[in-house]
């Protein structure tokens, strides 16, 4: 084809919007997966060359899969480490231990090597990176699990790619110039408020600190939401653990806030899975089981959640497909720095188990 591809000479060839075409080319808002490879394939075909996102997928062709690992150029010479940085202990019960491994498979494979490092409180505090660090080599950072709102804004001021695994709560915040990557907080837990209401649940609680980081927040919000929108009574919430106002920790807090409920909900949702683990010890410390006198559901459907008992209903993190989006964003701000900073969300699934009932 003649002269520069643009988008809507692909969306005219396939007889979509540009708009569609768009959010297929830079993963941005809700498409179908059959849409978006029918436009990557289009867009290959045309010799378009202006990808600034491309998604790796197992099912794909060979030869689509080819075009996406050779649409990013080499690491710049003496720039081929990317940093991950977080300020916890990842363990094994942890969704970014398999991210983790997939993303550092595939940024193998494009040629980059990664290295973990472990912020510690005192660097926190004054905003500086761990010594061993060394940005003259690093391409690229990823920070899984940082919070801490100063920390992250002197780290976007780097000018080096940074791409934050979740993040501090933004709407507290304000936006950081960063990409970010989430897991979808929000349609399978109005998927599971649906199923509520029609089992006749029509009680719910939250219990999370909304404080904490953004997928916390966002869980909290979709539960405010849907209730509102299925008519469900949410007046349940333990939404906000002040610690430093009370002295009190985390547990002490959520025991206290249990205690002088005057009833109990139908159901509680909790932030994730441990935050669940922890409200039903509570509960049986209160002489209240799961699910006989309250229902229990988490998020990130950790391996504890498969072997405590009852088991938990949980939200399914898809960690792989995490990692795959991980290395593109990342790969994408590296080649192509002046793009708009985007937010991808990754699918969830709902499992149901005991604490629910099933």
């Amino acid at each position: 084809m003649a002269g520069r591809v643009t988008l809507q000479d692909i969306a005219d060839e396939l007889g979509l919007s540009r708009n569609t075409v768009s959010k297929a080319i830079n993963n941005t808002g809700i498409l179908a997966d059959t849409t978006r490879d029918r436009v990557l394939r289009k867009a290959k075909e045309m010799g378009y060359k202006q990808f600034s996102y491309l998604q790796f997928r197992e099912d794909a062709v060979t030869d689509l899969d080819t075009f996406a690992q050779t649409s990013f150029s080499a690491p710049a010479a003496g720039k081929k480490e990317i940093a991950v940085l977080s300020s916890g202990f990842i363990g094994s019960s942890h969704f970014a231990t398999t991210m983790l491994d997939r993303f550092q498979h595939d940024l193998s494979e494009l040629g980059y090597s990664i290295s973990m490092y472990r912020v510690m409180q005192e660097e926190i505090e004054n905003l500086c990176l761990p010594k061993s660090c060394d940005l003259d080599h690093i391409a690229g950072i990823m920070c899984i699990e940082l919070f801490h709102a100063d920390y992250c804004r002197m780290l976007c001021g780097l000018d080096i790619p940074l791409l934050m695994v979740d993040g501090p709560v933004s709407i507290f915040e304000g936006p950081f110039q960063a990409d970010q990557l989430l897991m979808d907080n929000q349609t399978q837990l109005f998927a599971f408020l649906r199923e509520m209401k029609k089992r006749g649940k029509s009680k719910v609680g939250y219990i999370g600190d909304i404080h904490h980081c953004q997928s916390f927040y966002e869980r909290y919000s979709a539960v405010r939401q849907c209730a509102d929108l299925l008519g469900l009574d949410n007046s349940w919430n333990i939404a906000e653990v002040a610690i430093a106002a009370s002295g009190n920790s985390y547990i002490k807090h959520v025991e206290d806030s249990l205690s002088a409920l005057a009833s109990l909900p139908d159901v509680f949702i909790c932030a994730n899975d441990f935050v669940a683990l922890d409200t039903m010890n509570l509960l049986r410390k209160m002489n209240l089981s799961v699910p006989e006198d309250v229902w229990l559901c988490g998020f990130d459907d950790s391996p504890e959640s498969r072997i405590m008992s009852p088991r938990l209903t949980s939200i399914h993190i898809h960690s792989q497909i995490m990692g795959q989006a991980a290395v593109n964003l990342l790969c994408s701000r590296i080649h192509s720095p002046y793009i708009n900073y985007r937010t991808v969300y990754t699918e969830t699934d709902l499992i149901y188990r005991e604490s629910t009932g099933d």
